[in-house]
C-alpha cells in the first residue's frame, strides 16, 4: 500500500510539472479560454436573472444559447491544450480548435449519460438502504447513513466518468463509448486522479482555512493568486492526466461496464 501512494505521487507530480510547463509557456491564451468560460457563466447567471420576470420562455433559450457557448469554449480549451501536448512547435489560433458540430453533440449526449450515472448510482443507494427501515433501525440513522453512502458513491462515480469529454476530443470516441472508456481507463488510477484533485484543489481549501481563521484580506489575496494560476493549471493537468492514463490502457476500444467497475 505504501509503495502504491508513493508510485501515485510521483505519478502525481509528473502529471503537474507537465501541466505547468505548457501552462507557464502558453499561459496567457490557456487563461483567455478560461476566462471566456467564467464571463459566458457569470453573463447566463445574470440574463436569466434579469429576464425571468420579463418572459420564461426567452430565459430558458437565453439560458440554452449560454450553456452550448460555454460547452463550445470548455472543449475549444481541451483541443487548444491537445495541440500544444503534440505539436509545440507550431502555433495555433484559438478559432482553430473549436469543436466540430458533431463533436459538440456527442459531448451533450454524453452529458446525459453522465447525469444518468449520476442519479442511477443514487437510486441503487437509496433501493439497497429502503429494506432497512423494516429492521427496527432509527428512520434517521438509515436515512443518515444512505445520504452519506449516496454522496460516496457519486464523487467516485462522477471521478471514474469525468473524463468522457477528452475521449470524444482526442478519439472522436461516440457518446456511450467515451462513459465507457473513462470508466476503464481510470480503473486502477483513482487514487493518483484523487491525489492530483487534492493538489489541485489545495489554493481553494487555503482560502477556506483563512476564511475560517477570519483572515479575509489574505483569504482574498490567496483566492485571486487561485483564480488567474490554479485554474487555468487545472484544465492542462486535467488534459495531460487524461493522455498519460489512456496511453497506458491496453484493454478493448469498446469496454464494457461491469468489468470496469471495481
Amino acid at each position: 500500500m505504501i509503495n502504491y501512494l508513493k508510485e501515485s505521487t510521483f505519478a502525481v507530480n509528473d502529471v503537474i510539472q507537465k501541466a505547468w510547463s505548457i501552462t507557464k509557456k502558453h499561459y496567457f491564451s490557456i487563461a483567455t479560454l478560461c476566462f471566456l468560460m467564467f464571463i459566458t457563466a457569470s453573463a447566463s447567471s445574470l440574463m436569466a436573472f434579469f429576464i425571468k420576470d420579463v418572459s420564461k420562455a426567452l430565459s430558458v433559450i437565453m439560458v440554452i444559447i449560454f450553456v452550448l457557448l460555454y460547452f463550445t469554449i470548455n472543449l475549444s480549451l481541451f483541443k487548444y491544450i491537445f495541440h500544444l501536448m503534440d505539436d509545440e512547435e507550431n502555433d495555433v489560433k484559438i478559432v482553430d480548435t473549436l469543436p466540430t458540430r458533431q463533436q459538440i453533440i456527442r459531448f451533450l449526449v454524453a452529458t446525459l449519460y453522465f447525469v444518468g450515472c449520476i442519479l442511477g448510482v443514487y437510486l441503487v443507494v437509496i433501493l439497497i438502504a429502503f429494506p432497512f427501515i423494516y429492521t427496527g433501525i432509527n428512520v434517521s440513522i438509515v436515512k443518515n447513513v444512505a445520504i452519506s453512502v449516496g454522496i460516496i458513491a457519486i464523487f467516485i462515480t462522477w471521478l471514474r466518468i469525468s473524463f468522457f469529454p477528452f475521449f470524444i476530443i482526442d478519439k472522436g470516441a461516440t457518446p456511450f463509448d467515451s462513459i465507457k472508456l473513462s470508466l476503464a481507463t481510470t480503473k486502477g488510477n483513482f487514487t493518483k486522479i484523487l491525489l492530483l484533485l487534492v493538489v489541485l484543489g489545495g489554493g481553494y481549501l487555503i482560502y477556506l482555512l483563512l476564511n475560517y481563521l477570519q483572515w479575509p484580506l489574505v483569504a482574498f489575496i490567496v483566492n485571486i493568486l487561485s483564480s488567474f494560476i490554479i485554474v487555468p493549471l487545472s484544465s492542462v493537468a486535467l488534459t495531460v492526466a487524461y493522455r498519460k492514463i489512456s496511453s497506458e490502457y491496453k484493454g478493448d476500444e469498446h469496454p464494457d461496464i461491469l468489468h470496469n467497475i471495481v
